[in-house]
């Protein structure tokens, strides 16, 4: 499939890097002044990222809190009226604000979620590096779908990457799972069961007798089910080398998710392996079992 020549990481410059700050934030939740100097101005001095970013703060549009025991980095959100403002952006159309109340708020959400933004900069410096598209707006956290009977599936993130390789290009997506471990190896490797019920889940019509079956319901969003991958950090190498096998285990003994991994690929990695870049020791570990490779080729 021929194709256009590779987008740039950066932005394009036709909006106005204020504009830009705001979408990055409705769209990533929080992020600090660092990481959104990597995500819009990658090579940027550090005030071009922050001068706009205390203007937009004089203007009551964003706030911050700061980051304990961390020489006062600040990390950005928007407030209620920065939300509303930016609730119409063509690339925000049709996903939920999340406003933030108070810098209280900001920081209880903050680890996880700047975890998560730390994850999206190392696929996208990745891409970089590898002439492959993955921009700041090729990340959408906090995906809900419903698992029926009440229930929903929140990944942390769908990724949207494209391979490009000469004149072809592969769209690629992922459902992303961020680890910290600050949950036990279970209820991490009980995930899978909950992508595995999504997969096989399909809505009924209602007021029919006999209903007819729509097909899954994750083929209204997704040509193809996104691969799964696990990202873990936060603990010993000994300690996360555990937890990847307990999410094999899961894959060996559960018949829903042994089914799941029959059709989708599953993988888990270290976040530091992943920002290490090193194209000698690829990070993904196959759920499956089988040899550490890229998650592209998974």
């Amino acid at each position: 499939m021929t194709t256009t020549p590779t987008a740039s990481f950066t932005p394009r410059p036709a909006e106005p890097l204020p504009h830009q700050l705001l979408a990055a934030l409705a769209q990533h939740r929080i992020a600090t002044t660092s990481q959104l100097r990597d995500m819009l101005r990658p090579n940027a001095a550090r005030q071009t990222i922050s001068t706009p970013l205390n203007r937009l703060q004089h203007e009551e549009l964003v706030d911050y809190t700061v980051l304990p025991q961390s020489n006062r980095t600040r990390a950005w959100y928007l407030t209620i009226e920065g939300a509303r403002l930016t609730r119409d952006f063509p690339a925000l159309r049709g996903r939920p604000p999340h406003p933030i109340n108070s810098t209280t708020a900001a920081s209880l959400k903050t680890p996880h979620t700047l975890t998560v933004v730390r994850t999206h900069l190392a696929f996208a410096a990745d891409a970089q590096r590898l002439g492959h598209e993955h921009g700041p707006w090729d990340w959408t956290p906090e995906i809900s779908h419903p698992l029926g009977e009440g229930q929903r599936l929140v990944a942390d993130a769908v990724m949207h990457y494209t391979v490009t390789t000469g004149e072809h290009q592969r769209k690629l997506r992922a459902f992303i799972e961020v680890d910290r471990t600050t949950m036990s190896s279970e209820r991490l490797a009980v995930k899978l069961i909950e992508y595995a019920r999504l997969f096989h889940y399909e809505a009924q019509p209602v007021g029919r007798r006999k209903p007819a079956s729509t097909g899954p319901v994750w083929l209204r969003w997704y040509p193809v089910f996104p691969r799964v991958l696990f990202v873990l950090t936060g603990a010993t190498r000994a300690r996360l080398d555990h937890r990847i096998r307990d999410l094999q285990a899961m894959v060996a003994q559960h018949p829903l998710v042994a089914a799941l991994a029959r059709e989708v690929r599953l993988a888990a990695a270290v976040l530091e392996d992943i920002e290490n870049h090193d194209p000698a020791t690829p990070p993904w570990v196959p759920l499956t079992g089988g040899e550490p490779r890229t998650w592209a080729d998974l």
